[in-house]
This record gives C-alpha cells, structure tokens and sequence, in this order.
C-alpha cells in the first residue's frame, strides 16, 4: 500500500478518539478526526479523499443523522459506534446509510476485519 487510506475517526470523547487514532495509524491507516459537528462539517467541506468514516454516536444530538446523509451522499462507507444495543439507534444508523453498527467494546479482529472489508471494496 503505497499511499496509506484515510480514514475520518468522529466522536465527542477526546480520549477515545485519540486511542481510536493511535490503534488506526499503527494499523497503518492515516486519520483526521472530528470532536464535534463543527469540526466534521468543516473536515467533510475540504476536497478529502476519506476512504472511511468511523462515527460514535455518543454525545450527539439528532442533527448527527443530516451528517451521516451528507457522507453517504459522497459514497463514502460509515460505520456507527454505540455504547449498548439498541434497535431504534441501528434500524436509524442503517436508514441514513451506515454499513454497520458496531457495539462498545469493541471486539478488535472484528473490528480490524470490518475496516479491511470496507476498504477494499
């Protein structure tokens, strides 16, 4: 892999994300990561070329769904983090285009395979 993928790491938790970012780039994965929705609209305005959006929905409001539209209209594979199982949260994830939903904690070959599947598509 000559050019490293970019992937876009989104969630209100500082510590999470930086832990998030950490595991990807040692992974060999390049990040740019969103704190709040200000930051993701101003990162999804820039001509980048994410390959792959990780979003955790904890910490946002309803208003986070106009975002996941926005991805999923630039074709770019999402997947939803959540802090529990819950059926209205992953039937709303899948509706606005998310490819998956993935439950805390997350399971690391799992997760790690999902991302590698993504990618390649």
């Amino acid at each position: 892999m000559s050019e490293k993928q970019l992937i876009l790491t989104v969630d209100t938790n500082h510590h999470n994300l930086k832990l998030l970012n950490k595991f990807l780039e040692k992974e060999g994965y390049q990040t740019i990561s969103a704190n709040s929705l200000e930051e993701l609209d101003q990162i999804l305005n820039q001509s980048l070329k994410i390959q792959l959006v990780l979003l955790d929905l904890t910490g946002f409001k309803s208003s986070i769904w106009e975002r996941c539209e926005q991805i999923k209209n630039r074709q770019i594979p999402f997947l939803v983090i959540s802090p529990r199982q819950n059926t209205v949260i992953q039937q709303a994830s899948l509706a606005h285009g998310a490819r998956s939903m993935l439950i805390k904690p997350l399971a690391i070959k799992q997760f790690l395979g999902l991302i590698k599947s993504f990618l390649k598509d």
